[in-house]
């Protein structure tokens, strides 16, 4: 029967299911490392991710002839691998964004927080719907966002924003949790 699962074949189709998801998360995190431009990281996870998906490959070919159920493991795999990967480089973060706060009210509290935060940001003036409004332009690292996020919604709840990815940052400002102390201030007075 083209579903019969025996123990070896559970066993074997876990492991390709497993081994999927890896190979294609790296496969994802790669993929969106080469939209940003990070070629050293890319290179590195191409290769790890194809050999991963070649000594799976090669090690199912032949089962699959004999075991058809093991298609169905390998494309679960791939499926949640793309969810698995998409998650996985969330957590990371990796690049930079710009986030922009369109306010009505609260334009200079607001940037006045993020600032002491630590983070730069720019103001302008402008018009919108219903008046007048400031739009703050932040430029911080994506895994920074939630954190300038919680910020701002801190003081207006319901804070307008949109975000852009940004290619290449000349310069970026972001906060410096703990000033140098103990071995390291002396190290740094060198």
């Amino acid at each position: 029967m083209w579903l019969s699962l025996d123990l070896h074949t559970l066993f074997l189709g876990i492991l390709v299911f497993s081994s999927r998801i890896v190979d294609v998360s790296l496969g994802t995190m790669r993929t969106i490392c080469i939209v940003q431009g990070r070629s050293k990281a890319a290179f590195l996870l191409g290769s790890v991710e194809v050999t991963l998906w070649l000594l799976v490959l090669s090690s199912i070919m032949n089962e699959i002839v004999a075991k058809p159920v093991l298609m169905l493991f390998y494309a679960l795999g791939f499926s949640t691998g793309n969810v698995v990967g998409i998650n996985l480089e969330r957590k990371i973060g990796f690049g930079h964004l710009g986030l922009r706060i369109i306010t009505c009210k609260n334009g200079e509290k607001i940037a006045a927080a993020v600032r002491k935060a630590g983070y730069a940001v720019t103001s302008f003036l402008g018009e919108g719907r219903d008046g007048p409004i400031t739009e703050l332009y932040i430029v911080c690292r994506r895994k920074d966002l939630e954190r300038v996020l919680v910020i701002a919604k801190e003081i207006e709840a319901n804070t307008f924003y949109i975000t852009e990815q940004t290619g290449t940052v000349s310069k970026l400002y972001r906060p410096i949790m703990q000033p140098a102390s103990g071995w390291r201030a002396i190290m740094k007075k060198k």
